[in-house]
């Protein structure tokens, strides 16, 4: 799938053999989704209010910071939300809830990210309704479901449908798998209750989302914070194994600091001596990777958090939605 990454925002002669594909591709999507609109796939419906964060690309658009982010502000209105995901990268099938000391080969990196944040509960299956389900038994004080990287996971009701869009690579070749990056049509957009892009967007209706961030801490000693400035004289390595990890080299060079860049594909599991550079002061990390470096990573070790700034309409248009479920309390 990583190699294929390469063919998905271009036409290249290759795609006379993968278009044939993403036309099959097409047609099984579009029949699994008539089968939950006819019910002849069902659908899962929770008593609570159940919002999902999601797109129709393959690999980052920044799903996850803005689900921390609309976690936060949930908590800051008074709701007490619940986040549900699917753990790619782990190996857990069943409910399990996710805390810092989780096994991140187990639950996956992007949910011991969140969980790391500890602004709500955090749990992880393959089943998403089902592990709402438990969840909620375990934390009867949630009383609103945020369902991350969920969009075509039918088998789960929602209440709230947000797709977010990577501002830069956008749609690619506009292309399904594999011969593109596109889970679903581009048409699926239409039926969102919310467009989120992550970067700048001149299109009318669609709410805009950065991503900020200047600090680094330490990942040996998360309390030793330093500013960027501190590793503007230094024999920086930057490493991303993220969606688009061009974005987060793009973002440190905003902020001043050299640095030699290391891409690895999404979700990639670390080894220590994949990271094992020559001339190197320091190792800038993304949260995402620096969940699977902790059992070795040495004090050169250096991650950067960054948080989803979000257009406050959207809150707003989701706040009205879902408080028609009735009180925020328990």
């Amino acid at each position: 799938m990583h190699r294929l990454q390469n063919y998905w925002y271009r036409i290249t002669p290759l795609h006379l053999i993968l278009f044939p594909i993403s036309i099959v591709f097409r047609v099984l999507v579009a029949l699994r989704r008539e089968m939950y609109r006819n019910g002849i796939l069902t659908s899962e419906h929770l008593l609570l209010p159940v919002i999902v964060v999601g797109n129709i690309n393959v690999g980052g658009t920044g799903k996850t910071p803005l689900t921390l982010a609309l976690a936060q502000q949930l908590a800051e209105h008074g709701w007490y939300p619940l986040i549900v995901s699917r753990g790619f990268g782990g190996a857990t099938q069943r409910p399990q809830y996710v805390n810092e000391t989780s096994d991140v080969q187990q639950v996956g990196d992007e949910p011991s990210l969140m969980a790391r944040r500890n602004i709500c509960p955090v749990w992880v299956g393959r089943n998403r309704a089902a592990t709402a389900r438990v969840a909620l038994q375990a934390h009867p004080q949630c009383n609103v479901v945020l369902c991350d990287d969920g969009l075509q996971h039918y088998r789960l009701q929602r209440d709230v449908e947000i797709a977010v869009i990577d501002g830069t690579r956008r749609f690619g070749n506009g292309l399904m798998l594999p011969a593109g990056p596109l889970r679903e049509p581009v048409s699926r957009l239409q039926e969102v209750d919310a467009i989120v892009v992550n970067g700048d967007s001149t299109e009318a209706g669609q709410y805009t989302m950065r991503l900020s961030g200047d600090k680094f801490y330490n990942l040996l000693d998360p309390d030793k914070q330093a500013p960027a400035d501190d590793f503007k004289n230094k024999k920086n390595h930057a490493v991303a194994g993220i969606g688009n990890p061009q974005r987060y080299f793009q973002h440190l060079g905003t902020l001043g600091i050299s640095f030699t860049p290391h891409a690895f594909p999404d979700h990639h599991p670390y080894r220590a001596d994949e990271l094992s550079f020559a001339e190197c002061d320091a190792i800038l990390l993304t949260e995402k990777d620096a969940v699977k470096c902790a059992a070795f990573a040495d004090a050169r070790y250096w991650v950067l958090r960054v948080d989803a700034r979000i257009d406050p309409a959207l809150l707003e248009n989701i706040l009205r939605k879902i408080e028609s479920h009735g009180s925020k309390t328990a």
